[in-house]
């Protein structure tokens, strides 16, 4: 595949994380801004249309991406102009939405072929995948139906696809943004210097139990824990974060930051001794690569995508709140066993999540090499672990 390739991207939140927005929240928004900067350092030609953020007919240049104001008019106007004006050679969305369909329609009218990533793990079964206009998911299905390539975050989620669209999926890792990620063995601060702290970081959503993160601060109270994140509307009613936020103040041991910037999202993950995941489902949550390439260990209380967590050495996945407490102070006990992650953990994201790693995957199955043995997924290639 030639190298000048155009592909276009439809979210205002890349542009928010582009242009380092405080504001900026959201892994399918930061799945999507990390993958067009890998592809634009490869010589890839990725254009993104701004609606809210930039006025219409704007352009602006971020690390090889150029970001395109849209208009905020009717959306389906707003992305014909954009795309017709632009005419990238592939247009790529995430994450489940009534309104792939007709994008997807308005792209094969004007002959644009369409990539389709999944976020969540509902998005793999259409009837269940909306949380917004969930009776409109025959719109959403169509939109999978007729779009050209899909990319899942695991094979947990393949198996879930309906077997007539598995012959156009395969599984495509994170792209990781620290060094750590790109250098297997590159500099991160030793356990031996870090405060004892548990690290919670996600956004203050029904999905995330955060309910589940408050039970167990409560239970381990002479144990510092460091939470950030703040409350949102997205699959959960109304007034639950700020419920959330009430309880965790409460709390003495707990430090809650609440919204903070993306980058000092990443140093309180980074300093941490453990990161802890309450969340029910997932798909593959970005803090869980932003943990690795900085060493830090994982409990997880449920999600391990394709067992990554217990394959490879990555931390512990427990089952329950009273395990998730053994397992903490387990590692918060043992600085050596924690630095003996942070190698299986470095290793795993340098060999899985590297720009060069994702963007290498994703051209193959672009050209189809992959459509026939869509099960490749993670890989640890060195044997170490």
């Amino acid at each position: 595949m030639a190298s000048s390739v155009k592909i276009a991207f439809v979210n205002d939140g890349i542009y928010e994380y582009a242009s380092g927005a405080p504001e900026a929240v959201g892994g399918t928004e930061r799945d999507q801004w990390l993958l067009a900067r890998a592809l634009a350092a490869t010589g890839w030609l990725p254009k993104v249309g701004v609606r809210y953020g930039m006025k219409l007919g704007k352009r602006e240049n971020i690390e090889g991406v150029e970001y395109v104001g849209i208009g905020s008019g009717q959306i389906f106007l707003a992305w014909h102009r954009f795309l017709s004006s632009e005419m990238p050679d592939w247009l790529f969305w995430e994450s489940a939405s009534h309104l792939y369909g007709p994008l997807v329609d308005i792209a094969k009218r004007l002959g644009i072929r369409t990539i389709f990533h999944a976020a969540f793990d509902t998005d793999v079964e259409p009837r269940r995948a909306l949380s917004w206009r969930k009776r409109w998911w025959p719109l959403y299905a169509w939109g999978l139906l007729r779009t050209d390539r899909i990319f899942v975050q695991h094979r947990g989620q393949l198996s879930k696809l309906a077997p007539r669209w598995r012959s156009k999926a395969c599984v495509l890792p994170k792209v990781c943004t620290t060094s750590s990620c790109d250098s297997y063995g590159s500099s991160i601060t030793p356990h031996s210097e870090r405060t004892n702290y548990v690290a919670w970081v996600a956004m203050l959503r029904q999905p995330k139990r955060p309910d589940l993160l408050v039970e167990i601060a409560k239970k381990m109270p002479n144990t510092r824990f460091v939470i950030g994140g703040g409350p949102s509307l997205h699959r959960s009613p109304r007034g639950y974060g700020e419920r959330i936020i009430e309880d965790l103040r409460a709390l003495p041991n707990v430090e809650y930051v609440g919204q903070v910037p993306p980058q000092k999202a990443e140093q309180i993950i980074a300093d941490a001794a453990v990161l802890l995941s309450t969340s029910d489902i997932e798909g593959f949550p970005n803090t869980f690569t932003q943990a690795w390439a900085s060493g830090t260990p994982v409990v997880s209380l449920t999600v391990d995508p394709d067992n990554v967590i217990k394959r490879f050495g990555l931390g512990a996945v427990s089952g329950s709140i009273d395990q998730a407490i053994a397992d903490i102070n387990a590692l918060l006990d043992s600085s050596k066993r924690r630095e003996e992650i942070a190698i299986h953990a470095q290793q795993f994201v340098a060999e899985n999540c590297s720009a060069n790693a994702v963007v290498t995957l994703f051209k193959r199955a672009l050209e189809g090499e992959l459509t026939d043995k869509p099960n490749a997924g993670f890989a640890n290639r060195s044997g170490h672990v």
